[in-house]
């Protein structure tokens, strides 16, 4: 089946520390339909994963397999739509976490893109070296189609400045430090899918293994819990989230903490895994804590780092219309989603629990003054939508 002259082919890419998302859509002026989409997890350990389906569910794939690096990935995920029959893309978007100060909008790539995004890969080293990586090897590949990057700061950029600008001194701004936001592209795709039905206050929680809380007034970002890097807000699975910087300055000198120590720290031993010394995924956590005290904590820690957060944006917004919950934990578990709400009914909300437990909408109850809902973070798709007006 070929596209129409409105719609393009478009792969989407979605590069992490550890794992690369796919999604094949074909993109129209109205909408961005799924073709094909997946994932390969667990890159650069032993028991890699990769898994594929279709637009209805339909499980293509589902095999393990040991992945090396980005670019190992990338070939498996171009071999499977090779193998598919899937037509050749027109063009090739990619999710881009930080593009430092010089990159705010979603743009095409060229050599000065790729020169600016090794120049912010100090902002964001979990990321940006590996989605330079996916992108060199997507050029290789498919090196006479247009290469996009999607930025998730491009959501924040227009944040006022009384929440932008960092209490630092203030020569530093002009360097680039101050507050970017994350999840940016989670946060469109949850806006558009309220449509018309767009609250005037609205706050998004993303929580995953990265996990962020954005106040949207009017479909625009106001404000959000993560800050110059994907590191700080709340709890994550294995980030710190907010910390008292004199944390960091007594390890560095009591301790003799270097940079690269300090940034293991806080990037790969705290969040939930540092607290339950256990893990970094909810599920296992959710699993042990049955009998693991310190998983409870971890979970129960969590669950208050997200509750203080949107208590603050609340007060950014000057209320709250309604709270949308997102990402791997955000819309899968119910448990964490109850104990986050059950501490907000001083601003009046309020769960139906059968509702929350089945995650079908509205999961807030008839007597909740804010409206709770349960949505996909639709990132891949957002990306597809972006490439394609790009390319207009």
């Amino acid at each position: 089946m070929s596209a129409s002259a409105e719609e393009l082919d478009v792969l989407a890419l979605n590069s992490g520390s550890s794992s690369l998302k796919f999604g094949l859509f074909r993109a129209g002026p109205a909408r961005a339909k799924l073709l094909v989409g997946g994932e390969v997890e667990t890159i650069g350990g032993k028991d890699g994963k990769f898994r594929a389906g279709d637009a209805c569910g339909n499980v293509l794939i589902n095999e393990t397999a040991c992945f090396s690096g980005q670019t190992e990935a990338l070939d498996r995920i171009v071999g499977f739509l090779v193998q598919s029959k899937m037509p050749i893309p027109a063009a090739i978007g990619h999710r881009i976490v930080h593009g430092g100060p010089k990159l705010r909008n979603h743009c095409l790539i060229d050599e000065q893109v790729l020169r600016l995004l090794e120049a912010a890969s100090a902002f964001a080293p979990l990321h940006i070296p590996p989605a330079l990586s996916v992108i060199r090897h997507a050029q290789a590949l498919f090196p006479h189609r247009p290469h996009a990057a999607c930025f998730d700061t491009a959501f924040h950029k227009d944040m006022p400045d009384v929440a932008r600008i960092l209490p630092i001194s203030k020569e530093l701004e002009s360097e680039g430090v101050q507050r970017y936001g994350f999840h940016g592209l989670s946060c469109e795709s949850i806006v558009r899918q309220m449509a018309d039905d767009l609250p005037e206050r609205l706050i998004i929680a993303h929580l995953g293994n990265g996990a962020s809380v954005t106040a949207v007034d009017r479909g625009k970002s106001i404000d959000t819990s993560m800050g110059l890097t994907p590191t700080g807000g709340v709890m994550m699975g294995t980030r710190s989230g907010d910390l008292d910087p004199g944390v960091l300055v007594y390890l560095a000198r009591e301790r003799h903490f270097d940079a690269g120590m300090l940034e293991d720290l806080v990037d790969n031993r705290s969040g939930l895994r540092g607290v339950s010394g256990l893990a970094s995924d909810m599920r296992i956590l959710r699993q042990a804590s049955t009998s693991n005290a310190d998983a409870r904590f971890a979970i129960r820690m969590f669950c208050y780092s997200v509750r203080k957060q949107i208590a603050a944006m609340t007060s950014a917004l000057g209320g709250v219309d309604l709270i949308a919950f997102t990402g791997g934990i955000g819309e899968n578990d119910a448990e964490v989603r109850a104990e986050i709400c059950d501490g907000l009914s001083w601003v009046g909300v309020g769960l139906d629990g059968p509702r929350n437990r089945s995650a079908k909408n509205p999961v807030s109850g008839s007597a909740s003054r804010c409206r709770v809902l349960v949505l996909p973070s639709q990132e891949d798709e957002q990306i597809a939508r972006h490439s394609r007006a790009l390319l207009q």
